[in-house]
């Protein structure tokens, strides 16, 4: 009975594993990525779940205003905060998209992540 129940699950596990590796990976950010306002500023949605920060390296021309809007997908503390590229601390609360204006540095990338530094995306200034 133990054996049977230990087999069991090893199929189980093996499977869901089988499946993350299978799940399309989302495609990276561009230069085009995102909607662009009327006052010229480019928004991109980053998700804050299980896989950290989706995408997670957005590009940008240098010097270009960007609104990153994050939203928070998952519980937990770690995501729970925001650390800007200019070093202040964003609470993410849970579903509740949160604005956050980057500019583009003129070469180069900045750097966001959550409050503990376990996940992190940058900011990298392209060439068009």
């Amino acid at each position: 009975m133990v054996r049977a129940v230990l087999a069991l699950s090893l199929v189980l596990v093996a499977g869901c594993n089988d499946k993350a590796k299978d799940a399309p990976k989302p495609k990276p950010a561009t230069l085009s990525t995102g909607t662009v306002g009327s006052d010229g500023v480019r928004t991109v949605a980053i998700e804050a779940g299980s896989d950290g920060f989706v995408p997670d390296r957005i590009p940008g021309k240098p010097g270009e205003k960007l609104n990153l809007k994050f939203t928070r997908t998952v519980e937990g503390e770690c995501l729970a905060e925001l650390k800007t590229p200019d070093g202040k601390l964003v609470a993410l609360p849970m579903g509740k998209p949160v604005d956050v204006a980057v500019t583009v540095p003129a070469n180069g990338e900045v750097k966001f992540a959550c409050g503990m530094d376990m996940f992190a995306g940058v900011v990298v200034a392209e060439k068009s």
